[in-house]
């Protein structure tokens, strides 16, 4: 029977998708990069300006609360709630009624966040004691001035992540790609110009907390003139609408989604207050550790879940199951060709890596060691943080909000329960390992949960190149320990020979990694060749 010509193009719509999905995800792996490293700049500043005890420890825990709704909206719940309404009113309705949805979006964001900022504001110190509970009185006092300072940056980033939404929906994701790195830009220029000020540690941590402001305006500002391109208009007047079924139907998903995707930020909350018992410097080793960790969850993660989720979004709605489990398997296994050596890296090369770009000023060898301590903690969950961002998407995709809950419920309960039985004994690497435990336990129920809605999903289309990345990582994993214990018995302490220390092992492990896995024949690693010679 001869084929219609829907069904001759339906292979061809498909590979178009995937060339897409591919293109996009490219495109903001590489700002996702731009603006992780520049993220690892602005940490190595910072480190140098006020290093790793009370202040640093005051500053960060001050930040929690406005850099988890940052990380909640940006990279959870909004996107994934406001992106599949966002395009369904476009493809319903028109492109004026998706640019009238985000209007009200940001409306009621504004609001909001604006309250909760305010009360921050005017009753600092529950925040403290909620992130810091073991903050000496001079240095919980510290802590509750720069939260005060800091909280007006949540209703800026909420009119941000609504246009990075906006954008991202609408495959222009260039802008919302660089928004993150205009906030570590403002952050870098006024770091510098403390250091080169050279004040007293209290005045460069004030300093800090007024660039944590203006870099959340400079994230709005670069996405402004795209959006007025595309054609959208904001609103002078609030324009809450909340009986809009748009809106409605955003806030019916967000309200699940928040904690759907708050597992990761959650726990290190909840870290940052059992970190506040150790000692001054703990909340600090772990935030470094953590840093370096985002970065492979930052570029691989993030990046393949963004742009996977329109297309998630469009099969949901079509109700095209197989494109559906076929772009999630994809997505996975580019995450796990990515993550799983990245995580061989951190472990055996925590304490180069951190000696190269942290150990400067007020950085001392003794903090080296203990950052690298945690990031092998963190290390341990860096496969399932990064499986989660491209895994939890898909059900806000389909609608189905409450697995996403009982997966960051059971994650969070994990980490308590951990901490609180090893808390004493293993202090703040046991705390970054119980991260680790919430994140395989968050990515365990949602890859589970995904099989039983949707079959074939855990298959020999996933399980094979799996098997394959690990063959692959354990050539590589010995490679780097022969490389980096020899490298570590020559003498010298400079920036040069700790550049050496650090970046040799690195080069020898990618080559060895892709060597392996060009040789086992795995598809990832031909195509991401083929990107990078062309």
């Amino acid at each position: 029977m001869a084929e219609t010509p829907a069904q001759a193009s339906a292979p061809a719509a498909k590979e178009d998708r995937g060339a897409r999905l591919a293109s996009g995800a490219r495109r903001l792996s590489a700002l996702t990069m731009l603006s992780r490293l520049l993220g690892l700049v602005r940490e190595q500043v910072f480190a140098v300006t006020l290093g790793a005890g009370a202040y640093s420890d005051a500053f960060l825990a001050a930040f929690r609360i406005p850099n988890l709704l940052r990380d909640l909206f940006a990279e959870g719940a909004l996107s994934t709630a406001f992106v599949p309404t966002y395009v369904a009113t476009l493809r319903q309705n028109s492109r004026a009624a998706a640019f009238a949805l985000a209007n009200r979006v940001m409306s009621t964001l504004t609001i909001y966040l604006g309250l909760v900022a305010l009360v921050a504001m005017v009753f600092p110190d529950p925040v403290v004691r909620l992130v810091a509970t073991g903050f000496s009185p001079e240095k919980a006092a510290l802590c509750a001035t720069l939260v005060q300072i800091m909280m007006p940056f949540l209703p800026a980033i909420s009119l941000a992540v609504v246009a990075m939404g906006a954008l991202n929906a609408e495959e222009k994701y260039t802008a919302p790609g660089l928004a993150s790195s205009m906030f570590n830009l403002v952050a870098i220029a006024g770091g510098i110009a403390v250091w080169v000020w050279g004040p007293s540690p209290r005045v460069a941590v004030m300093t800090w907390a007024a660039l944590t402001l203006v870099g959340g305006v400079a994230q709005l500002a670069i996405q402004v003139p795209p959006l007025f391109k595309m054609g959208f208009r904001p609103h002078l007047l609030p324009d809450l609408a909340l009986r809009d079924p748009g809106t409605r139907r955003i806030a019916a998903l967000m309200a699940p989604a928040t904690l759907g995707v708050a597992a990761v930020q959650i726990n290190v909350v909840v870290n940052s207050s059992f970190a506040s018992l150790i000692s001054d410097g703990a909340l600090s080793w772990l935030s470094y550790a953590f840093r370096l960790m985002q970065l492979p969850i930052g570029v691989f993660g993030v990046a393949v879940g963004t742009t996977a989720l329109t297309h998630l979004s469009r099969d949901a709605a079509a109700q095209d199951w197989d494109s559906m489990r076929s772009t999630l398997q994809r997505g996975l296994r580019m995450v796990l060709f990515l993550t799983v050596p990245s995580t061989v890296g951190l472990a055996l090369l925590g304490v180069p890596i951190i000696r190269l770009i942290y150990e400067h000023g007020r950085f001392s060898p003794h903090a080296t060691l203990e950052t690298a301590r945690a990031l092998s903690g963190y290390a341990i969950g860096l496969v399932a943080y990064a499986a989660i961002k491209v895994v939890a998407p898909a059900f806000y995709a389909l609608g189905r909000t409450r697995v996403p809950l009982i997966a960051s419920v059971s994650a969070v309960a994990a980490n308590l329960i951990w901490n609180l039985l090893t808390f004493r004994r293993f202090g703040h690497v046991g705390l970054a390992v119980g991260t680790s435990i919430a994140a395989l336990v968050n990515a365990g129920v949602l890859i589970y949960a995904f099989e039983q809605r949707i079959r074939g999903f855990v298959s020999r289309e996933l399980l094979v190149p799996f098997a394959k990345i690990l063959v692959a990582a354990c050539v590589m994993a010995a490679a780097v320990w022969v490389t980096t214990s020899r490298l570590e018995l020559l003498p010298g302490h400079g920036t040069a020979d700790s550049a050496i220390k650090a970046l040799v092992p690195i080069v020898v492990g990618v080559g060895v990694y892709f060597i392996v896995a060009r040789a086992l024949r795995m598809q990832e690693a031909v195509t991401l060749l083929k990107r990078f010679r062309h």
